[in-house]
């Protein structure tokens, strides 16, 4: 049953109780959750090693995969049973919402990399990828125990987690030319998918966040350092 907050209480206690009651999950199983989302850094940093076209060869059969599968459950009742049996304490409600029919966030993070692999230079893939990966989780783990005040959709705690954590990626992920000017514009595509991760209204944030970044880095090196070779990874 879910707790009422006494009227007087302070607005940062009723912000971090509502914000709570919006996490559908308990925190174990989203720890549980959250490691199994780590092991998708094993994405990039496979691809940073092999070509677009092998990538893809790899990433699209086992999208298709699951995503039958995951659309599967939404109509087929033994397959509804047997997903819920063995996945459903790791869904979120909306991802258990049969009326909604959303799909899970495995599948998200699958479509997601194909589109990135497809679309986006290699070395932007490989860094906006593992800034999803890695500031998902920090965000998503920060933001459940100790988010107290509301920003957007989610906590402000949960978003600064999500940059800082960000920025370390940013200066571990290779790059171009190594230069403050291309890490500049790391960091500003950092924030960009820290408000888009807050945000994602109707998108799930494991496509909305690494395409948000990936396309503010692309444009900002097209600004910025135009001369910078891109597709030097092949």
């Amino acid at each position: 049953m879910m707790r009422q907050m006494p009227s007087g209480a302070p607005p940062d206690a009723q912000a971090s109780e509502t914000l709570e009651q919006k996490a559908t999950i308990d925190y174990k199983s989203e720890l549980v959750r959250k490691g199994i989302h780590l092991c998708s850094l094993s994405i990039p940093v496979i691809y940073y090693f092999i070509s677009q076209r092998l990538a893809l060869s790899i990433l699209i059969p086992l999208s298709l995969a699951f995503l039958i599968t995951d659309i599967a459950r939404h109509f087929h009742q033994g397959v509804a049973r047997w997903y819920s049996r063995w996945f459903g304490w790791l869904l979120r409600q909306h991802e258990q919402d049969s009326s909604s029919r959303r799909l899970n966030g495995a599948t998200n993070i699958l479509l997601s990399a194909v589109v990135c692999v497809a679309v986006f230079p290699k070395i932007i893939t490989v860094n906006a990828f593992a800034i999803l990966i890695v500031s998902d989780t920090t965000s998503a783990l920060y933001g459940r125990r100790f988010g107290k005040r509301r920003f957007l959709n989610k906590s402000l705690e949960g978003t600064l987690a999500f940059f800082i954590s960000a920025l370390a990626v940013i200066f571990v992920a290779p790059k171009v030319l190594g230069t403050s000017p291309e890490f500049g514009l790391w960091i500003a595509a950092a924030a960009a998918g820290a408000i888009a991760e807050a945000w994602s209204p109707g998108v799930d944030d494991n496509i909305s966040v690494p395409l948000t970044i990936g396309l503010v880095a692309w444009g900002l090196y097209g600004l910025f350092l135009p001369g910078a070779n891109l597709f030097f990874l092949s």
